[in-house]
């Protein structure tokens, strides 16, 4: 399952997660998690260049604590228990019983449509 990151018009959210809802409910397998922006500057203003390093972090080391992780990517851990509450608040990371955080997507696309097409 991987995760897909995208800009959309504020309208199309919804249609988007109900078509999500009624894959899940007649695909037996996992569906893409899909998560939308209304513009790219809203989308990288969310997942900022030091966001999207933590989720490789996490994906090369897989679950631990925001501790261990703010050490192995030798950033202040504020910063990084912060980045990840706003990681885990957009679904893109997700935490274990005993608090550990991880990644539960296989891959995460981030896609952006620069020439939106005419209606």
């Amino acid at each position: 399952m991987k995760a897909i990151i995208d800009i959309a018009p504020r309208n199309s959210v919804l249609a988007i997660a109900r078509s999500q809802i009624q894959k899940a409910q007649t695909q037996r397998k996992p569906t893409d998690y899909h998560l939308s922006f209304e513009s790219a500057r809203t989308l990288f203003s969310e997942l900022t260049p030091a966001r999207i390093d933590l989720l490789e972090a996490l994906r090369r080391t897989g679950p631990c604590s925001v501790y261990a992780l703010a050490k192995s990517v030798q950033r202040n851990y504020s910063n990084v228990h912060t980045d990840v509450a706003k990681l885990q608040e957009h679904g893109l990371v997700e935490r274990t019983q005993d608090d550990a955080v991880f990644v539960p997507f296989e891959a995460v696309e981030i896609r952006l449509d620069l020439f939106k097409k005419a209606a």
